[in-house]
């Protein structure tokens, strides 16, 4: 077999091997039975109408797409002042910063769905829409901090330089240069957050339980009164949101760089 062949059965099995999930499920969403099977029998676009008639399941909706929203906002409102006071000073001070923002991703969620939990019960707040944002947004501002970390390192300096030599103070610096400069890396650390926030269960079940019921939340409640194919309907909303998000940040930022590929 020729090294061109052999790569091109090795993408074509990559990709039917990533792809091959997301086809049961997107196939058993417009199942026309209420059962989870595939290959479907009959076809039905009824449980994508189903996920916005059922009031349960649109609130559920909206409750993630509020928190998703807010807790991106909040992390990028957080990271970003935090990545530019590290980039320009480089002091122990700054060091010491830049780890507190990573350290809410390094610990495993569960502990931080816990702390926030506790945290939150304290203050008289659990069950709380509002909770469940900041605490995603916390959990979360290690993504926008590394990516307007990585627009920043590539900022020529000198930049600055001759804009404050030419007499402009540190909000026409931040205007004019910095922050048209790093919109990208913003843009694609808020879509980061977003799409993470819209997915994760463990520590919006355990701030906000059934108060403030997410779409993945709602899932697993109903896991117990049978499966249905609103299930795989929600799955597959999910993968179009996060093929639109990513999609955005491949057109408006450098992708693979984002994802630690180094400069050609």
């Amino acid at each position: 077999m020729s090294g061109a062949l052999f790569r091109l059965f090795y993408v074509g099995f990559v990709i039917t091997f990533l792809a091959a999930p997301l086809v049961v499920v997107a196939g058993v969403s417009v199942n026309a039975q209420r059962r989870l099977v595939f290959p479907p029998q009959g076809f039905s676009l009824s449980w994508y109408a189903e996920l916005f008639v059922q009031s349960d399941w649109f609130s559920a909706l909206v409750n993630s797409l509020v928190i998703a929203t807010g807790a991106g906002l909040l992390a990028v409102g957080v990271a970003l002042p935090l990545a530019i006071y590290s980039w320009s000073t480089r002091s122990l001070l700054s060091r010491a910063l830049f780890g507190l923002g990573v350290a809410p991703f390094m610990l495993p969620p569960v502990i931080s769905a816990l702390g926030f939990m506790v945290f939150w019960i304290s203050f008289g707040m659990y069950g709380n829409i509002l909770a469940t944002v900041v605490s995603h947004g916390i959990f979360l501002v290690t993504l926008p901090l590394v990516t307007i970390s990585i627009g920043l390192s590539d900022l020529d300096g000198r930049l600055i330089e001759a804009a404050r030599t030419l007499g402009a103070d540190r909000r026409t610096v931040f205007r004019t240069i910095l922050f048209p400069l790093v919109r990208p890396y913003l843009v694609s650390g808020f879509a980061f957050a977003f799409v993470l926030s819209l997915n994760e269960y463990i520590i919006a079940y355990m701030v906000a339980g059934f108060s403030a019921e997410t779409l993945p939340i709602k899932i697993f409640n109903s896991l117990r009164y049978g499966y249905t194919p609103i299930m795989a309907a929600v799955a597959v909303l999910f993968a179009a949101i996060s093929v639109c998000v990513f999609g955005l940040v491949g057109w408006l930022g450098n992708l693979p760089r984002l994802l630690g590929a180094e400069r050609l």
